[in-house]
């Protein structure tokens, strides 16, 4: 017999063991199941933790039957809110952590924000404060100028919204748009 066939023959005969310790492995799968609820639960937790903390912000205002003819219409998406100059303290309360699909809709009345499986609210052109093209908001992060940030008022609260259109190109007419509108407003107090 040649050396060759000889190995080939004793390979062909090396069976790999048998497992054993089944009882060790499905032990070790429900450590590691029994793990990842809990840390889904303690997310879960901060989550809800947060939204607690932020109870003292009012309810949002709904979006109003007649708000006006639009000025400015967008689809695309809402990334979330966070208070205004910290792009990574999100606001949860009222649905306002939630992403979603967005229609904006820009009057002289203000902002109507439509969020299909979500919040919807209003902000009235008296809360906006100002418009600008952004990087990142809590948990997205975009090229240079990615996200139209809407900073405005609630309840003593100023908060910045993030949201993105289908077609960037929109963003900067968004930004001229709501920036003069405050500064119509800029004798009426805030």
């Amino acid at each position: 017999m040649t050396p060759l066939i000889a190995i080939a023959a004793e390979a062909a005969e090396q069976k790999s063991a048998e497992v054993t310790d089944w009882a060790g492995r499905l032990g070790w799968v429900a450590g590691l199941l029994l793990f990842i609820a809990f840390v889904y639960w303690l997310m879960r937790q901060g989550w809800k933790w947060r939204g607690s903390l932020q109870s003292d912000l009012p309810e949002l205002p709904a979006v109003p039957e007649a708000a006006g003819e639009a000025r400015l219409t967008l689809s695309g998406r809402y990334h979330g809110s966070t208070t205004a100059g910290q792009w990574l303290d999100r606001i949860v309360a009222h649905g306002l952590g939630t992403r979603s699909r967005v229609e904006l809709t820009l009057t002289d009345a203000g902002l109507a924000v439509v969020r299909p499986g979500a919040n919807d609210f209003f902000v009235p052109a008296e809360a906006l404060r100002e418009a600008r093209l952004d990087k990142g908001i809590a948990g997205k992060v975009l090229a240079e100028g990615g996200l139209l940030i809407v900073t405005w008022t609630h309840g003593g609260t100023l908060l910045d919204s993030g949201f993105r259109s289908d077609r960037a190109a929109e963003h900067a007419a968004w930004v001229e748009a709501i920036n003069s509108m405050t500064t119509t407003t800029e004798g009426i107090a805030r």
